[in-house]
């Protein structure tokens, strides 16, 4: 039976299918054809919604930072700051099946976005909100750090969550992620002690 949803949830639909593809198969498998068949539609329907790949790999691409965005805006900021902190920054990794398979995709989507500047420039927004997102943190944790300090550790911290999320991907599914929240913790609290240079 055809499934009949609005154009938004159609969209999404298509784009999960999307992400389906390149987690199980990689970027260069993705196709009108393979989305197509993944998502259950013919490639006329796909097509009517997204004319071309690039079109389609966009909107995945932009879906997925939404949905990262929207996480994090849910999550609740009450608590000790650090763990609060801790909380925030865990929704950038991949630390859940689906969060690892955003965290797979979106590594191959930054790959395919020097050939394409639409995904380019979704890829860069993302950078600059995690950096943002980053120099928050930094002012909740250590609000009395300079700028040039405070700029510093912002950083040092997104360079961090980067790298422990490449680490967890490469781990396997089911290993042990507790030594990532420590490591970010510790991080935080480091921070959180944090005094301005004399």
């Amino acid at each position: 039976m055809p499934h009949r949803d609005g154009a938004g949830q159609r969209r999404a639909r298509l784009a999960r299918a999307v992400w389906s593809v390149m987690s199980e198969r990689g970027l260069s498998a993705v196709s009108m054809r393979s989305v197509a068949a993944a998502a259950g539609v013919s490639v006329g329907s796909l097509q009517h919604t997204f004319p071309t790949r690039e079109d389609l790999l966009v909107y995945s691409a932009d879906l997925m930072v939404q949905r990262v965005r929207a996480r994090i805006a849910d999550e609740s900021l009450d608590g000790e700051p650090v763990e609060v902190a801790l909380r925030l920054l865990a929704h950038l990794l991949p630390l859940t099946p689906d969060s690892r398979v955003e965290m797979d995709v979106n590594v191959a989507l930054v790959a395919e976005s020097r050939a394409l500047p639409r995904l380019a420039a979704i890829r860069d927004e993302a950078h600059r909100s995690i950096a943002q997102g980053c120099r928050r943190i930094v002012a909740l944790l250590a609000p009395e750090l300079g700028e040039e300090e405070a700029g510093r550790r912002a950083a040092r911290l997104h360079a961090l969550v980067d790298g422990i999320a490449l680490h967890l991907l490469h781990a396997p599914p089911e290993s042990d992620h507790a030594w990532a929240r420590e490591m970010l913790g510790q991080e935080l609290a480091d921070l959180a002690s944090s005094r301005p240079a004399e």
